[in-house]
């Protein structure tokens, strides 16, 4: 599910089942989610840590965690409009991922804020928001798909 209200935040969410969140906690925090091609050498999953995202066959994107909260929240900021520029004021937004217990599931739910801050021009501004709320989707539904196959 997205909201792309005004182009701005992003919203997806996937619902997993409780037996399910464990491999979901471990799978947000290991580094080839986190890094793509990148080295994992460079992996500071902390706060205040850095860390480099590498997309396949794309640029490199350095990352800034905010915020950990253990087994619950991760908030990051990046500059995805901007690589390989280091996050700040004007050219990142902030994804935060937060697991929410609902009865026998639970919801990891990501957000993306902070696009209408960037400095780009608006109609960028919405598309980076549509880019990423599909790109985020995608990425959900590949968490999803690798944590459902059955443990060997």
């Amino acid at each position: 599910m997205a909201d792309r209200t005004a182009g701005v935040t992003t919203i997806v969410c996937l619902l997993i089942t409780t037996q399910r969140v464990v491999q979901h906690r471990a799978a947000i925090t290991a580094p080839q989610h986190w890094l793509g091609e990148g080295d994992p050498a460079g992996f500071d999953l902390r706060e205040g840590g850095r860390m480099v995202f590498q997309a396949p066959g794309d640029d490199n994107y350095p990352m800034h965690i905010e915020k950990i909260e253990p087994k619950r929240y991760l908030a990051c900021r990046w500059a995805i409009r901007f690589p390989p520029q280091q996050p700040r004021e004007g050219n990142a937004t902030l994804v935060e991922f937060t697991l929410i217990p609902k009865g026998a599931k639970t919801r990891l739910r990501v957000v993306e804020r902070g696009f209408a801050a960037l400095a780009v021009p608006e109609d960028e501004r919405r598309h980076a928001a549509e880019d990423n709320t599909g790109a985020w989707e995608g990425v959900l539904d590949h968490l999803r798909r690798s944590t459902e196959q059955p443990q060997g």
